[in-house]
């Protein structure tokens, strides 16, 4: 895999992976009491004990997004000279 390759897959992971945490936001903000519903129909969960959940859980995943795809593209993109 050339450097070229691996800049292309890590900024489309950063695109896929946001637009993946953006689908979640949404359907927890627009769609939060049939997620909450759902969820309770497998676990017993308090409503604030689910927001929790699912805040951490975003939190997690946005700081993974950032270190495994973000910084690594972000660093290719300065040691790349410009063609």
């Amino acid at each position: 895999m050339t450097v070229e390759q691996l800049q292309a897959f890590l900024g489309w992971s950063v695109v896929f992976n946001i637009s993946l945490l953006l689908v979640w936001f949404v359907f927890f903000t627009f769609a939060h009491r049939w997620m909450y519903r759902l969820h309770a129909l497998w676990f017993e969960l308090s409503v604030e004990r689910f927001d929790q959940v699912h805040y951490s859980g975003m939190a997690f995943y946005k700081l993974m997004i950032v270190m495994f795809n973000l910084v690594p593209y972000l660093a290719l993109l300065m040691i790349m000279p410009p063609s």
